[in-house]
């Protein structure tokens, strides 16, 4: 195990790289984009009215965010299987999952006002690269079938 270890010590900085570079974006993530609803959701929100916000630049904001965690765990993602096909269907699947995710937050927001739990984990899944929790044992499994 330690020979393999040490085999694939490249890989591993790599890998430890790219997920201090996803923690980066977490711990600046105040500085970095535009989202009122960062201190929203973490103040006492319920029976709380929505923060004032700025749909364009909320959009903007969720699509760099979004962008630069889905560019960061494609990488990721191509480290770990040096698989291109896996890497394109990953990057489609990154793309799909924007789209619906995007248009299903700003429905929420416009017509369902009071659903904050709802609105919360829709963003959550915009804001945070919980998608690549996934994609890693599913791509595992798959390729070990």
């Amino acid at each position: 195990m330690l020979k393999n270890l040490l085999q694939n010590k490249g890989k591993i900085v790599l890998g430890l790289l790219l997920v201090f570079l996803l923690v980066l974006i977490r711990e600046f993530e105040t500085q970095l984009f535009y989202d009122p609803f960062l201190a929203f959701f973490k103040s006492d929100y319920a029976g709380q009215p929505l923060p004032i916000y700025e749909p364009i630049p909320l959009f903007l904001g969720l699509l760099l965010r979004y962008g630069l965690n889905s560019l960061l765990s494609l990488a990721l993602l191509y480290v770990i299987f040096e698989d291109k096909d896996m890497l394109q269907f990953s990057g489609v699947l990154f793309a799909v999952f924007f789209v619906v995710l995007l248009l299903t937050f700003f429905y929420i927001l416009s017509f369902q006002n009071q659903n904050y739990l709802l609105l919360f984990y829709v963003r959550r899944f915009l804001i945070q690269p919980i998608f690549i929790l996934l994609f890693i044992p599913g791509f595992y499994y798959q390729k070990h079938l």
